[in-house]
């Protein structure tokens, strides 16, 4: 079994996660200590809330930092909905705020009288399930058509071609999942989108 540690930066649904990675197959450890992410054959960040409250956790006791040496070491790194938005240089969230860098680009926030195509307001946050899309294939993401739980006021822009699935809302193609090399980070909640989900974390730990 993989040797999975689940990040505790203090904003994540830590056991959530932790049962939906042990249920695809992963030995798993919830930890804030930056020796034990170090360690880890697999790394997972998740998040939920804010993002200046996720980087400030990350910050405490080394734990960016060893984030980003197991990410420059070719640890796979998974982050999921705040774990994906850390990964870029800023979010406007409360700030700017700066993120981990490991990515370029930056997170904003849906207009707060979104609209779809047909001119019907729709709510911020995003909330609810949503099909993706598929603009760069990668085996590891999955397939467009899939349908994943989101939960978020907030998307990333990336500024390099990271993006491999997308998710329609407020007439913009939300940056749904990006993979670089040994990146792979989701907006949406695998832990939370029952078959789907399960799928695609039983793939980064085979990955």
């Amino acid at each position: 079994m993989k040797r999975v540690v689940v990040v505790d930066s203090g904003t994540g649904n830590l056991r959530s996660v932790e049962k939906a990675l042990a249920h695809a197959g992963a030995t798993v450890t919830v930890s804030s200590d930056a020796d034990v992410v170090a360690r880890a054959d697999r790394v997972v960040v998740p998040g939920q809330g804010a993002f200046a409250d996720c980087m400030a956790g990350l910050a405490r006791g080394g734990v960016a930092d060893a984030v980003r040496a197991a990410v420059a070491r070719g640890v796979p790194y998974l982050g999921l909905c705040l774990g994906l938005q850390v990964l870029f240089d800023s979010s406007q969230e409360h700030g700017p705020v700066a993120g981990l860098g490991l990515l370029r680009g930056h997170v904003v926030r849906f207009p707060d009288d979104a609209h779809d195509e047909d001119g019907a307001r729709v709510k911020v946050p995003h909330m609810g399930w949503n099909q993706v899309d598929a603009p760069r294939a990668d085996a590891v993401a999955g397939p467009a058509g899939a349908w994943y739980y989101f939960v978020h006021s907030y998307y990333a822009v990336p500024d390099e071609p990271v993006t491999v699935l997308t998710a329609r809302y407020a007439g913009i193609d939300v940056c749904a999942a990006v993979r670089k090399d040994n990146i792979l980070a989701t907006q949406f909640h695998p832990e939370k989108s029952q078959a789907a989900g399960l799928s695609l974390l039983a793939r980064f730990l085979e990955s």
